[in-house]
């Protein structure tokens, strides 16, 4: 695969394993991956309509009649029987295609973290490893039986710890939290984020949303990019789903490549950047390892 013929950015279907095997030697300079969390149960959205109905079931404003129903429904299996065999190969191909400076951000959620992080040790070396950021968000449902999970991990590996790009001033600063505590030159600067990151979801109603399950914002991708792939890189993603790392990278500037084995996945990508120029679409289906 020839990476300096993506003018803007590259989307593709396929199966991700051998996609990878077909990129070169440390081509990529940021890689961000948010693979299925090994949930052991689908992942599914549904996209409801709602309109005024003499015979709805529910009244609204007014007194006004209104019913809903299903228009469209996307969904994954997110069950892997052995999930670490599943990642391994794939996460040894992503440090070959990382460039020496390149880096690596692994989002996953609390089922799975521990054991990823073992495996994250041994391909990259615990030297290696810079980060866990903690994205804490405060939406959706309540347990009430243990403290209410409102969190992601994602771990953050630089392929060579003694030469990696990271650059804060990139980042785009955040308000303090004690802003009554600083001086005024400070609060009007704001501040570099920490390795806790609060950021919202995506709001199910928002201008945002795309209707694919498990869709990350596009702000906390944007952070990633600004920070750790240079100005003229290139953000490879291999488990792409709505193609949020595509549209953080053409905001800030930067080439991407976005590879999913969902149809339904590349089809939300091919109408995500319908009107962006530059992006290409191309099917490249192998059967699965």
């Amino acid at each position: 695969m020839q990476l300096s013929e993506i003018e803007r950015g590259l989307v593709l279907l396929g199966e991700n394993l051998h996609l990878l095997r077909d990129l070169p030697d440390a081509s990529i300079d940021l890689i961000y991956i948010d693979p299925p969390f090994n949930t052991g149960s689908p992942r599914s959205l549904d996209a409801i309509e709602t309109r005024e109905s003499e015979s709805g079931g529910r009244t609204g404003f007014k007194g006004k009649k209104y019913e809903s129903k299903v228009v469209s429904s996307r969904s994954y299996d997110d069950s892997f029987d052995d999930y670490l065999g599943f990642l391994q190969p794939r996460l040894l191909e992503a440090k070959r295609v990382l460039a020496s400076h390149g880096s690596l951000y692994f989002h996953i959620d609390y089922r799975e973290a521990h054991y990823c992080k073992i495996l994250l040790d041994e391909i990259f070396g615990r030297d290696s490893f810079l980060n866990e950021i903690i994205w804490a968000y405060d939406y959706g449902g309540r347990a009430t039986k243990r403290w209410p999970t409102k969190h992601d991990n994602i771990f953050l590996y630089v392929k060579d710890p003694k030469n990696y790009y990271f650059s804060l001033d990139e980042v785009e600063r955040i308000p303090y939290m004690a802003p009554s505590l600083v001086t005024e030159e400070k609060r009007e600067r704001g501040k570099t984020p920490t390795d806790t990151w609060w950021h919202t979801i995506v709001s199910p109603t928002g201008k945002e949303k795309t209707g694919y399950p498990t869709q990350k914002p596009v702000a906390i991708l944007k952070r990633m990019i600004a920070a750790s792939c240079p100005p003229d890189g290139i953000v490879l993603d291999f488990f792409a789903g709505s193609g949020t790392a595509g549209a953080a990278a053409l905001e800030l500037g930067r080439r991407f490549l976005l590879v999913d084995c969902s149809k339904d996945a590349y089809d939300v990508m091919r109408s995500r950047f319908a009107n962006a120029p530059g992006i290409r679409f191309e099917a490249r289906l192998q059967p699965a390892e």
